[in-house]
């Protein structure tokens, strides 16, 4: 039988007689003898989806039929692309998380979240990619607890549908412990899917949610290997990261308990991550490396299709280093690899001695990758290497980046610590041009993690597509508040106010340079670097910043003088701040930067 609403719309329709025309192709939740499916133009749909920014056309081309975003940023640019592709989209509506703030019963916060969803879905409401709408991600307290949250949801879902009959709505949680469950299920009726974001556990998912009471059907909304939550740390004091052969072995683990294994509850999945990103390490989550398809990619590629791909990944059969993982600065050390491939390919290994500050982000958030250390690799052939240790101490990963003629890749990495004073978290030196923000950033040196002042009325998009000053994108900064005033700090480490150790040290710099516009012209911003003083355990050695600027609609280039400025340690990069003028602020940054 029809679910209520499907049933409401059936009606509609047949009295409207067509005065409203629908959304082409609709998206139906079906129940029949207990079982759930999704229905797509009439027809079933179960998604084989990812989560991440990839390529789509190879994402088709290896039988994947869905995306997942996790907010609104370029939705109407990736529906079209997965259009052309032949993909569909569960497009995320960013809420508010309770991690960071916000506050579920502000009503305030609470309007102004409403309208953003009413102005998402009415854009994008008929779009032909439009599969499901996702409101929120990871948004509920760790246990579940906050009935304002759920209540919540369960309104915007509401709105939701009085705007789109035609697309059901989900919800995405964190893993489904505490309460999660008992309050998705009686608090939240028009939500039609729970989506789970499930790691180590994925694999029980299904068993545990049904033993939790959960009566809807689920998406698998992110899996791939375990998170450094969910495991311990080893000898040297280090998480251990599988090797992307290892991966593979746990995407299929989960996919076939969690997705197929659980036929008319779960009605698919969005794997996790498809493409690349720093979370730990750059390779920890990634199924792929330079756009290159890592062993899970092919996994995946044979569930969805039933077929093998036509070449396989390469595989790390073994990876270590010899002898102990605690060594002296300045040590020589040799590490050992083992790969081979399915086809015989040619291979070639490239290898990588990275610093790891051990200052990991949660939930997503922004980390930095650390620069490569040079002259490191002394020697190296495609089955072992040398590595000169550095003289600072602390923890160090060595990466092989193994690949083949076709596309595919493998990568490993093995930690290493050195015995000595942890100098390189102090400040590390940079290279020049230091980029702060910029189209593509992705070994971001500072993180715009410091929000300042009224952060519930602030709202940061740094893939703004609208007009750049260069490329294909810029970053649009919005305070909204009549009153007040707001700010956002670039930091290293992120969401650091002076109580650790990091940096860089910036000597030899000559300027820092930006170039800003403003929405409508007259927008007045103060912009800085260095504002950690020396009363922080760990403080900014130099600052500097042009205040009250009155940014222009059109895109003009600052600079902040840091002449006679000690740069040996500048930990806050950069910084932006302002006070309402009684109406809303719209303002945009590109190119930020430190040169020589």
């Amino acid at each position: 039988m029809k679910t209520g609403w499907l049933a409401h719309l059936a009606a509609i329709v047949c009295l409207t007689s067509g005065v409203a025309a629908a959304a082409e192709p609709a998206t139906r939740l079906v129940q029949e003898a207990g079982q759930w499916r999704l229905e797509r133009a009439g027809q079933p749909y179960f998604v084989k989806g990812v989560g991440g920014d990839g390529s789509m056309e190879m994402l088709a081309k290896l039988g994947g039929n869905s995306i997942r975003t996790w907010g609104e940023d370029g939705l109407k640019e990736k529906l079209d692309v997965a259009h052309k592709q032949g993909l569909t989209v569960t497009a995320g509506i960013w809420l508010g998380q309770v991690r960071q703030g916000f506050d579920w019963s502000d009503a305030a916060s609470l309007i102004r979240q409403r309208e953003k969803v009413r102005q998402v879905v009415e854009q994008n409401k008929n779009h032909p990619a439009l599969l499901v709408w996702a409101l929120g991600n990871e948004m509920e307290d760790p246990t579940g607890k906050n009935g304002a949250v759920w209540s919540e949801i369960n309104n915007l879902a509401r709105l939701v549908k009085s705007i789109d009959p035609n697309h059901p709505t989900m919800t995405v949680v964190a893993e489904i412990g505490g309460d999660k469950v008992l309050n998705f299920q009686a608090l939240c009726p028009d939500i039609d899917l729970l989506g789970i974001n499930s790691y180590a556990g994925a694999a029980s998912v299904g068993e545990r949610y049904k033993k939790l009471g959960g009566t809807k059907p689920y998406l698998l909304t992110e899996f791939g290997p375990a998170g450094i939550w969910e495991i311990p740390k080893d000898d040297v004091g280090a998480y251990r990261e599988l090797t992307s052969t290892e991966k593979a072995d746990a995407y299929l683990k989960a996919y076939r308990s969690a997705v197929t294994g659980q036929p008319g509850v779960c009605l698919g999945s969005y794997a996790f991550l498809w493409g690349q990103k720093q979370e730990v390490t750059a390779t920890w989550f990634s199924m792929l490396y330079d756009g290159s398809r890592l062993a899970a990619v092919d996994a995946l590629s044979e569930v969805w299709t039933g077929k093998a791909v036509a070449n396989h990944s390469p595989a790390i059969d073994s990876f270590k280093l010899v002898g102990t993982g605690k060594r002296k600065p300045g040590e020589v050390v040799r590490a050992e690899l083992k790969t081979s491939d399915a086809e015989n390919d040619s291979l070639t290994v490239s290898w990588q001695l990275r610093f790891d500050p051990e200052e990991y982000g949660s939930g997503g958030d922004f980390e930095s990758e650390s620069p490569a250390v040079k002259s490191a690799i002394t020697r190296s052939d495609a089955s072992s290497a040398d590595i000169k240790l550095p003289s600072d101490g602390g923890l160090y990963r060595l990466f092989a980046i193994v690949k083949d003629q076709h596309g595919g890749a493998a990568v490993a990495n093995v930690p290493v610590r050195v015995d000595a004073p942890v100098k390189a978290l102090v400040a590390r030196k940079a290279e020049f041009p230091l980029v702060v923000y910029s189209e593509g950033t992705s070994d971001q040196a500072y993180i715009p993690a410091g929000w300042m002042g009224d952060t519930k009325s602030m709202k940061v998009e740094p893939s703004w597509t609208d007009s750049p000053h260069s490329g294909k994108t810029c970053m649009r900064c919005d305070f909204t508040a009549d009153k007040g005033w707001g700010g956002v700090v670039w930091q290293n480490p992120a969401q650091d106010w002076g109580d650790r150790a990091g940096g860089f040290d910036l000597t030899g710099a000559k300027k820092l340079t930006f170039w800003a516009r403003g929405e409508k012209g007259g927008e007045v911003v103060d912009f800085k670097f260095g504002i950690l003083g020396r009363e922080r355990k760990f403080f900014d050695t130099g600052k500097g910043g042009l205040e009250r600027v009155t940014l222009t609609r059109d895109w003009k280039q600052y600079e902040i003088n840091i002449s006679n400025q000690d740069l040996t340690r500048i930990k806050t990069g950069f910084e932006w701040n302002l006070a309402s003028s009684g109406q809303p602020i719209t303002f945009y940054l590109d190119d930020v930067r430190w040169e020589k």
